[in-house]
């Protein structure tokens, strides 16, 4: 069991905190204000999963996610420096301003990435990047699509990486699906697929997908 903070309760911290705490790891939602838990049904969380501030959750962690916006991710987490100091940083968004119909719009670090960026402002902390090719629901059941997905993985640290694959295991991703594709600065590549995810979402609506490898 590991315990694991997750910063964001949206429908991606929620949804991973909910399939982490299931596989049995330790799991504390980080919230940006105290009245944020009564947004969230109790019926639909487990109830292994606890509450508290963000700066709570990243200081009694071993691991954090960051799920939070990721136009506002870089100034959230460079002040939980000291909380996340000697942690594994677990980046799953990507960072883009809206567009006029509030889908994601251009890079906010384009020629860079939100990863790079973490990972210079917390060199304490080893950032991973992970999970921000899909849509939330394809990060904790990729089964569900009917071709293989990938889970694309960048990062400085090998041992950090390693930590980060054993629990996109416990998210019933299968190691054929799991692409390192080298240190952070590779995450660049996937932030930037995002740019595809728009027009995607323009036609079909928020059906399950995932920009994938396939051999």
């Amino acid at each position: 069991m590991t315990s694991i903070g997750i910063l964001g309760a949206g429908r991606v911290g929620t949804n991973l905190a909910d399939k982490l705490a299931s596989a049995g790891h330790h799991v504390t939602l980080g919230l940006r204000s105290p009245k944020e838990p009564t947004a969230a049904p109790a019926e639909d969380i487990d109830p292994r999963i606890s509450y508290s501030d963000q700066r709570t959750a990243a200081r009694t962690a071993e691991i954090v996610i960051n799920a939070t916006p990721g136009d506002s991710a870089l100034e959230r987490l460079t002040d939980l420096r000291t909380e996340l100091a000697g942690k594994i940083l677990v980046d799953v968004s990507n960072a883009t301003r809206d567009a006029a119909d509030g889908l994601p719009g251009e890079l906010c670090y384009p020629g860079s990435s939100l990863a790079e960026q973490l990972q210079a402002a917390l060199p304490g902390t080893r950032v991973v990047k992970t999970l921000n090719t899909m849509l939330f629901m394809v990060m904790t059941a990729p089964q569900i699509l009917a071709t293989p997905p990938t889970a694309y993985v960048s990062g400085n640290d090998e041992h950090a990486k390693k930590t980060v694959t054993s629990l996109l295991a416990d998210l019933d991703w299968q190691p054929a699906w799991i692409e390192d594709l080298g240190d952070i600065s590779t995450a660049r590549a996937t932030e930037a697929m995002i740019l595809v995810v728009p027009h995607i979402l323009r036609r079909d609506g928020f059906k399950p997908f995932a920009v994938s490898l396939t051999r």
